[in-house]
């Protein structure tokens, strides 16, 4: 049994525990019974999705949206995971793993070293290095990551 979520771009994600794989093109019903294998699901309404719902394990929380329109109208479209906590200073409860690497299990400026010069297509990292207050911070551990059906224009 691994205790990782492990993105497969254009498919989906493997989620942990044996929870069974979390596919684009599912239903919202076949969606959230996968992920309500792990923990609580809870509905929530995202613009621009036909529906969304969420959920939390550990320090990540996960947010699963449905297409509005197009060939996965109504199916699951998009997939977000995101670092719970105003700030990561340290690697979460549960890895997020793409190619072998650990997205939030060390700093952004490490994982995007690991993952090297290559775009994954359809997968965005956000690596937090925002501004606040007029003051640049560290760069620190990546706050999200986004995994989406649509790939340079087309589902892969």
């Amino acid at each position: 049994m691994h205790e990782q979520f492990e993105l497969l771009p254009g498919e989906g994600v493997v989620m942990p525990r044996d929870a069974g794989v979390l596919r684009f093109g599912m239903s919202e019903r076949e969606a959230q019974w996968v992920v309500a294998a792990l923990c609580d699901v809870r509905e929530t309404w995202v613009c621009g999705a036909r529906w969304a719902f969420g959920a939390v394990l550990h320090d990540i929380g996960l947010l699963v949206c449905g297409a509005i329109e197009g060939p996965l109208r109504g199916r699951a479209e998009s997939i977000l995971f995101e670092r719970l906590g105003v700030r990561p200073e340290r690697p979460s409860g549960v890895p997020v793993v793409l190619d072998g690497v650990d997205l939030f299990g060390y700093p952004g400026e490490e994982v995007a070293e690991a993952l090297g010069a290559s775009v994954v297509p359809g997968v965005r990292l956000d690596r937090g290095t925002g501004r606040r207050d007029g003051v640049r911070r560290a760069p620190g551990y990546l706050r999200g990551v986004s995994l989406s059906a649509w790939a340079s224009g087309g589902l892969r």
